[in-house]
């Protein structure tokens, strides 16, 4: 069993949990980790939670492991579990009820764009019919966005584009700072729509750009360079053409999308 430890870190904002650990049955007995106490800590059971829910380990209508089993086995505190139950239960995942304790609910519930849901679903294997999903999901937004972005953009806009693009060339897509320029990028183009309910999806897309591109390297480095396909988008909203902007947005996540899945069958 691997040991609870509110110092380990991982893209996601919350801290993440070995993905080869099992969860904790009444019967398991673990090494006893050094405690921590926080947010840290429960962050880390809720991305322990949180990863075997999104991977299968509990299906929907499965209890989890009982408060007092889980905070014995593992050693930490039954508050630090109650509050990373707390978390699972904000995001759509569960629900607590009296006597019957805490039951995981239907995938139809489950905050998906969330931002750390979509980090649980990627520490795993995720199932080809969500990461399609997301790429459906992306090809509705994002062309349009980029062609509103092409009509209502700024210098300011420009610059933002401009500096991600630097970055991603600089850092590459293989580093973490990298892919955090790459999510820049895609959320100057919502920022640049001047449309707050655009605006709102930055982060759910921003997650799913960078999870979706360091899955895909998990085995191999990735199988083509998208950086050209960012600068099209970039020349064509710098442009003022809303049509090209279009266009080279949905090839761009057309592409990743062919990227993504065929790091899938390997």
């Amino acid at each position: 069993m691997t040991n609870l430890n509110p110092d380990q870190t991982s893209p996601s904002s919350d801290t993440p949990i070995a993905s080869d650990s099992a969860i904790p049955s009444e019967s398991a007995t673990p090494p006893r980790p050094p405690r921590g106490t926080g947010r840290r800590l429960h962050g880390a059971i809720a991305h322990k939670l949180g990863t075997a829910i999104l991977s299968g380990e509990y299906l929907p209508g499965d209890t989890l492991s009982g408060e007092v089993a889980f905070s014995e086995a593992l050693d930490v505190s039954r508050s630090a579990y109650r509050e990373a139950v707390q978390v699972l239960m904000a995001k759509g995942l569960v629900e607590s009820r009296p006597k019957t304790g805490t039951r995981v609910l239907p995938r139809s519930r489950w905050n998906l764009l969330d931002p750390d849901v979509l980090a649980w679903a990627f520490a795993g294997e995720p199932d080809i019919d969500f990461v399609r999903g997301l790429f459906e999901l992306r090809a509705i937004v994002e062309p349009a966005a980029a062609a509103l972005a092409a009509e209502r953009r700024d210098r300011a806009d420009l610059a933002v584009m401009k500096e991600s693009l630097a970055a991603m060339r600089r850092h590459t897509l293989a580093t973490e700072a990298g892919r955090a320029a790459d999510r820049e990028f895609h959320n100057a183009v919502l920022q640049a729509t001047r449309n707050d309910a655009l605006v709102v999806l930055s982060a759910s897309i921003g997650a799913a750009v960078s999870w979706t591109t360091q899955f895909k390297q998990r085995t191999r480095s990735l199988p083509r360079n998208p950086i050209p396909d960012h600068v099209r988008v970039y020349e064509a909203i710098a442009a003022s053409d809303p049509t090209a902007a279009n266009a080279a947005m949905r090839k761009l996540v057309d592409l990743a999308l062919d990227d993504t899945q065929l790091a899938m069958t390997r």
